[in-house]
């Protein structure tokens, strides 16, 4: 790579970095704003003076408390419960051989592509007969359909680039198919299985149109649903400080995440496509 190639690979690089942390940026600078500075509109992007009372007002807000262990709790076990049912239908797909397991593959693609919107008033009439609307299980349950198949797809890839000597070695050696798979198949498809759960823990961190359409309270509403109903004084003074500082608050978790694991996250989007 000569000299000015590189030069304008490193300034395209800082331009879309900036492009991306801008709004990130904007957003943090706004919640250190005092409520008076954004009320009268202040284009200046740092403040006059900075203060950190937003943030106490969020951490003292009772729903605020309520949503982030709503979607804690949902997003941890709807993460699990996607992981372990991917990593056994992923392996039966990549193994086994039956009529209809490209279909199979094929509806799980088409269910993950299916647009959210389209299945919110099906849903909600559906959710209010069985009893699940504004619980855990009505969220829980749709954010497995539209993790599962992703997760399904990301796990057959790895499971299928694992010698299948390596689990008839264990299986000679005594274990059972149970024991190789638990011990053998599944470490070494552990960068698959982690980014499985990092994808689905991410969506169902995230989601708001569900959050919003199947809850009525702060039974279950999880965060991103909850911050629409931060209200100012009146309608046309929205709280923008307050709501700023909750929008980094529910992002730093996020953020926390990519930053440990980030190795392991690109991994496991690349290793599967490496072999094909």
């Amino acid at each position: 790579m000569d000299t000015k190639t590189r030069v304008g690979t490193v300034v395209g690089a800082i331009l879309i970095l900036l492009w991306c942390l801008l709004p990130i940026a904007w957003i943090v600078s706004l919640s250190l704003k005092p409520v008076e500075e954004t009320a009268t509109g202040s284009p200046q992007f740092l403040p006059k003076s900075m203060t950190w009372d937003n943030y106490s007002t969020v951490l003292q807000e009772a729903d605020f408390q309520r949503a982030i262990i709503n979607s804690f709790g949902i997003s941890l076990i709807a993460t699990v419960l996607s992981v372990i049912i991917a990593t056994l239908c992923a392996y039966a797909i990549a193994r086994l051989e039956f009529k209809g397991k490209r279909a199979v593959l094929s509806i799980a693609l088409a269910i993950a592509m299916f647009p959210v919107v389209s299945l919110v008033g099906p849903l909600f009439d559906q959710w209010r007969v069985l009893g699940l609307y504004n619980t855990w299980p009505g969220l829980i349950i749709p954010y497995m359909s539209f993790t599962l198949p992703l997760a399904i797809w990301t796990l057959s890839a790895f499971f299928r680039e694992i010698p299948w000597e390596m689990e008839q070695a264990a299986q000679v050696d005594g274990a059972t198919s149970w024991q190789a798979f638990r011990k053998v198949i599944v470490p070494l498809a552990a960068p698959g299985v982690f980014t499985a759960a990092i994808l689905t823990f991410f969506f169902a961190w995230n989601d708001f149109v569900f959050g919003i359409s199947l809850t009525s309270t702060t039974a279950a509403r999880p965060v991103p649903a909850q911050l629409a109903f931060f209200v100012g004084p009146d309608q046309f003074n929205p709280p923008t400080s307050t709501l700023s500082a909750a929008a980094v608050m529910v992002t730093v978790p996020i953020i926390i995440i990519v930053l440990l694991f980030q190795r392991k996250i690109v991994a496991g989007l690349t290793s599967g496509a490496v072999k094909g």
